[in-house]
């Protein structure tokens, strides 16, 4: 997997909270949907560099 920086993402997550106990909870999916898709964009980018197969219609 790709090199992560634990503590930006403890951040990222420490921010999501604080906007729950505000009661945005709209807000706070949000934000969580857009790291969710970042780390797999991560995890799909290692994956293609390592296996070097191009990546299928479906798989994009």
């Amino acid at each position: 997997m790709a090199d992560i920086d634990l503590k930006l993402l403890a951040g990222r997550i420490d921010t999501v909270l604080d906007i729950l106990v505000a009661g945005d909870t709209q807000s706070a999916i949000r934000n969580l949907e857009i790291l969710k898709a970042e780390l797999l964009d991560l995890d799909s980018n290692d994956k293609a560099s390592s296996s070097g197969a191009p990546k299928t219609p479906w798989e994009i």
